[in-house]
């Protein structure tokens, strides 16, 4: 008997920190203790790791049994330490030789099965960078894992074969289980992929098709305005479908962060669309921002990373939900602080907001037919904060569509052709902003927007007078000229002209300007 040591990875957010699992067997009565700040489902681990190796053929010893998790300061959470702590209690046993610094992440079932645990993405991706690219994993997790440059993955299906390969004796190993197939793995029985929603489908609406086409090729945020039935939420569903595809490091992010939330699967590919999310108004700031007790989560506004954010009937949402979205619109990042320790999640979205005019939605051209009184349409508006909206790019009224521009939906432009479009102006965005180590003009910050992107005053003339009559805020007239340069890239010019100026400031005064 004797210490044994193995190797597993602990998450907090996405960051991932290795954990050194000790183990050791005394000389007193039948215990098994677990140290390190585990949580209830890890404390768990004793009573699966016993069953585990015993349904194995190799059952742990029955004297006393400590696993030290270290470092012992950090929390620990979730199931997937369970593997490393059987083959650390293996090795002190001397049932099996050392297995140098592999990193095991897997649950226990009790028959001795591998069972896939969440998170394996951003798992693997710390133990690669802290310098430990031999990670064994359930079979289920290997196609997750693999997709981590430098991996070196195993997949196993049973702790007996994985005993076996780190030299356990045979004779009563169970070798001869073979667990059924995980759920994941079958083939999907579905009739087939569901059809995308394209632009075409949007009759009318110029004036809303060309603001969804600008806020896609700069990434701006976007507030529509109009009442029920005008295509809001139409438009707002075809956004991501005119964005370009992920980056291979943007698609690692986004792939970690749905790795950390979704269930358990081997089906997990990297994602190389924008991702979508349009979560219900009753929704709360933990479901939107994150949160939750013990080490935070993410929330929606972190899984609409590099995609969208669609909030419908924003007006309906709690309005500390709406303006707790201010701080991520800006840093694209969100820090979540709880009892149990910080987690940091990226949250570079699109927001888009789209709301009734007033609570019964008439509130449209001169409102002959709406029943709100001045108080209730004042009152519902003011659901969106002056602060809120500042942040917001595109502020568009959306009218109701006429007989007239009810026309056939093959008569207007599909998805694909815009997006080539929203594609080039990207192309020439990278290029103007890389050497300042941005991407969209969205990200482009103040300094820069009056330095070396600087306009000519007789260009920003309608901007200083908007600025001077108190029409802008100085954040809302660094947005005007984001837009601008947005507009410029889609004309292919240069640099923005006057015509892009007030263009850009239509654009943001669209809705506020709407009777």
């Amino acid at each position: 008997m004797g210490l044994g040591r193995s190797y597993s990875v602990a998450l907090v957010g996405l960051n991932g920190y290795i954990v050194e699992v000790e183990a050791d067997i005394g000389q007193t009565l039948p215990a098994f203790v677990i140290l390190g700040l585990p949580d209830a489902s890890l404390n768990e681990a004793k009573e699966r790791i016993r069953s585990a190796a015993q349904n194995s053929g190799i059952p742990l010893s029955r004297r006393k049994i400590t696993a030290n998790l270290i470092p012992a300061s950090l929390p620990k959470r979730g199931s997937g330490f369970d593997l490393a702590i059987a083959m650390a209690v293996l090795l002190a046993a001397n049932d099996i030789r050392s297995t140098g610094r592999t990193v095991f992440i897997a649950e226990l079932g009790l028959d001795g099965r591998l069972r896939p645990v969440r998170g394996i993405l951003p798992a693997v991706m710390a133990a690669v960078r802290a310098g430990y690219p031999d990670v064994v994993v359930a079979r289920a997790n290997v196609a997750e894992a693999e997709l981590v440059p430098g991996a070196r993955v195993r997949g196993y299906a049973t702790l007996a074969r994985l005993a076996f390969d780190c030299g356990a004796d045979p004779q009563d190993l169970a070798l001869d289980f073979e667990p059924e197939p995980e759920d994941a793995d079958s083939p999907d029985s579905g009739t087939g992929p569901a059809l995308a929603p394209d632009m075409c489908d949007v009759s009318g609406q110029a004036a809303a098709r060309r603001a969804l086409e600008v806020a896609a090729a700069g990434a701006h945020h976007l507030l529509l305005t109009g009442p029920p039935g005008a295509g809001k939420t139409m438009l707002a569903e075809r956004l991501p479908g005119l964005l370009p595809d992920l980056g291979d490091t943007e698609a690692m992010e986004v792939t970690a962060i749905h790795s950390l939330c979704s269930l358990p699967s081997g089906s997990v590919q990297l994602l190389r669309r924008p991702p979508y999310e349009n979560p219900h108004h009753t929704a709360t700031a933990v479901a939107i921002i994150g949160g939750g007790s013990g080490l935070p989560r993410p929330g929606a506004a972190s899984r609409a990373h590099r995609g969208v954010l669609f909030l419908d009937e924003a007006p309906e949402y709690d309005r500390g939900v709406l303006d707790a979205l201010r701080q991520p619109l800006e840093s694209g990042e969100l820090v979540i602080h709880r009892s149990a320790g910080a987690a940091a999640y990226p949250a570079r979205f699109q927001l888009v907001l789209a709301a009734n005019p007033c609570p019964c939605g008439k509130a449209t051209g001169k409102g002959m037919d709406c029943v709100c009184t001045p108080t209730m349409r004042r009152r519902y508006q003011a659901r969106l904060s002056g602060p809120l909206l500042d942040r917001v790019d595109i502020q568009l009224e959306v009218e109701r569509v006429s007989l007239a521009g009810f026309g056939q939906p093959a008569a207007e432009e599909g998805t694909a052709s815009i997006a080539e479009r929203v594609r080039a102006a990207r192309a020439r965005q990278l290029e103007r902003l890389l050497p300042f180590g941005l991407e969209t003009n969205a990200q482009v910050p103040g300094r820069l927007l009056r330095g070396a992107l600087r306009l000519s005053a007789p260009t920003t003339r309608v901007l200083d007078y908007a600025l001077e009559r108190g029409v802008l805020t100085a954040r809302g007239y660094d947005r005007v000229l984001r837009l601008a340069w947005t507009l410029a890239d889609l004309s292919r010019h240069d640099v923005p002209d006057t015509d892009d100026v007030g263009q850009a400031l239509g654009l943001r005064q669209a809705a506020t300007a709407a009777p």
